[in-house]
């Protein structure tokens, strides 16, 4: 489904949350989407080290009924996006800032969120045309380097990936994220074939992340 690139922009940051898929398998892929779906999760990363990672995503955005968004992750070069776009992908992400993957991005209107580490490398990606920014990796940043940017760079729309969990969902937001990316925390059960828990787990997420902004 095409839908405008400030579409995309406005309902990851509503909805606050992008779950992030690694999977060893596409079937085990599908299956972890169809439970975070379950969970009321409004965005979806299948991440490029998924095997058939853009059979994925276009399996999901051929059969999909449910009007999730679809982005592809672990995106290291132009190559990659457009093999991404061209399956179905609405959002690009990277753990780095790739000019070249930004330029097609932009070129297509499709958003890239390009990890970044230092207040130089945010700095970078948004004048590459980053509207969202990964913090990457989250667990070594954490929430006071997310208020420390926002202090130089209250503009700069900042989503952290990586140690992202139920029990700092609040702090991460209070520090100025405005949605956030999660993975194993809220996917781990799929190793044991656990889907009920991942759509349990994402609800939370959903359900904590409405609950730390009304306040």
């Amino acid at each position: 489904m095409s839908i405008a690139k400030i579409e995309v922009l406005e309902t990851i940051i509503a909805a606050g949350l992008v779950a992030v898929i690694r999977a060893k398998n596409p079937e085990q892929a599908l299956h972890i989407a169809e439970a975070c779906t379950d969970g009321g999760v409004a965005a979806l990363e299948i991440t490029f080290t998924v095997p058939g990672a853009s059979r994925v995503i276009e399996h999901l955005a051929t059969n999909s009924t449910s009007g999730i968004l679809l982005g592809a992750g672990t995106v290291l070069d132009p190559e990659t996006a457009r093999v991404a776009i061209l399956a179905g992908a609405q959002f690009v992400v990277s753990p780095a800032l790739n000019p070249e993957t930004a330029r097609l991005c932009n070129r297509y209107q499709v958003p890239y969120m390009p990890g970044a580490g230092t207040v130089g490398e945010v700095i970078a990606a948004m004048e590459w045309g980053a509207d969202i920014v990964k913090v990457f990796p989250g667990e070594i940043l954490g929430p006071e380097f997310v208020k420390a940017v926002k202090g130089p760079l209250p503009q700069a729309n900042l989503m952290p990936t990586g140690g992202v969990n139920l029990e700092n969902v609040g702090e991460w937001i209070h520090a100025g994220a405005v949605a956030l990316g999660v993975g194993g925390n809220l996917t781990a059960g799929a190793r044991s074939g656990d889907f009920a828990s991942i759509t349990r787990i994402a609800r939370q997420f959903v359900d904590k992340i409405k609950e730390v902004r009304a306040r």
